[in-house]
């Protein structure tokens, strides 16, 4: 089989660029609205969409996570809320980040596409580790979040690229289905080895990931 040359690496945020969630962090987030851990979590996720597309500010979401439990939350509380959920997504992932900076060094296109509050954005992208990109992409900025179609094209042409022209990296299936189906080529992010031989194996990339995880970075 003849390996793609790709334009454009896309990369998801959480779970693929950073670490899953901080546990500590959700723990301490559970404590200050008294909640068993599991039922935070559920609260937190069946809001998070409307607060990741900017439908919901930061009051707003996490007044109706606490109304939603039938808890209530001061000003105070909900400063704190935020601090703990921003920082709980800034632990970066191990390779991910500096095979980023590498493709672009290298001169390849590279872009970030996050379902991402205002409030995450801005601690995260603080991050001494954040790679640069050539374009970012949150779905608190446009208004839109995957695995909407309309997220993808925005940023197809932001880029100014095709979609054959640009592999896609997601940990949730159900947004690379979406990707695929307007023509990029996706991978579900499962662990680094296995993306590392998937990449390798369909795409001829200037600077595999197999290479990066090789030198321990």
């Amino acid at each position: 089989m003849k390996r793609i040359s790709p334009t454009a690496v896309i990369f998801d945020y959480g779970n693929v660029l950073s670490q899953p969630q901080g546990l500590a962090e959700i723990e301490s987030m559970a404590s200050i609205l008294n909640l068993p851990v599991p039922r935070f979590r559920e609260l937190s996720w069946r809001f998070r969409l409307a607060y990741d597309e900017g439908r919901l500010d930061p009051a707003d979401y996490w007044n109706t996570v606490a109304t939603e439990a039938s808890r209530t939350v001061t000003q105070e509380q909900i400063a704190e809320l935020v601090e703990l959920d921003s920082h709980s997504w800034a632990y970066p992932a191990p390779s991910l980040p500096e095979w980023a900076r590498q493709l672009k060094q290298a001169g390849h296109v590279t872009a970030l596409l996050s379902n991402m509050p205002a409030t995450v954005r801005e601690h995260v992208t603080r991050c001494h580790w954040f790679p640069p990109f050539d374009q970012q992409i949150f779905s608190c900025d446009v208004r839109l979040a995957k695995p909407a179609p309309e997220i993808y094209r925005h940023t197809l042409a932001a880029l100014g690229l095709e979609p054959a022209s640009v592999v896609f990296l997601d940990d949730r299936p159900e947004n690379i289905r979406a990707a695929e189906g307007l023509g990029m080529h996706g991978v579900v992010f499962t662990s680094l080895e296995k993306v590392a031989a998937e990449l390798d194996q369909r795409f001829d990339i200037a600077v595999p990931l197999a290479a990066t995880l090789d030198r321990g970075q």
